[in-house]
């Protein structure tokens, strides 16, 4: 049962980073919401991957090789390649906010000379 609060905090989080990335118009809130949508990706991620009771998937004379409870490491090795994708988009988002700033002076969307809406 504690496995459905795993799930349904991920989708949580994934829809309030969707609802943020959709009505923000400050560009820094709408990082903000992209970095919470992929935190609840993750923990989606790593939701899917848990099994109750299981074994790390490292055979030694304690685990015996014919053991068929293992974790599966294919989400949580996922996980940390997401974490560090996640990282380098946020600060290639940052940097571009920090141009734009530059040339803009604002960080509203609707102002930014060159976007249609």
């Amino acid at each position: 049962m504690e496995e459905w609060s795993f799930f349904g905090g991920s989708i949580l989080l994934i829809l309030i980073g969707l609802y943020g990335i959709l009505s923000r118009r400050n560009m820094i809130k709408i990082l903000i919401s992209l970095a919470i949508m992929d935190t609840g990706v993750n923990l989606l991620l790593v939701a899917l991957g848990y099994v109750e009771a299981a074994n790390a998937p490292i055979l030694n004379s304690v685990v015996p090789s014919n053991s068929s409870a293992f974790v599966d490491p294919v989400p949580q090795a996922l996980v940390l390649t997401s974490i560090v994708i996640g990282t380098a988009v946020l600060g290639l988002g940052l940097a571009l906010v920090i141009k734009i700033y530059d040339k803009y002076s604002t960080l509203d969307i609707r102002e930014i000379r060159g976007l249609k809406w």
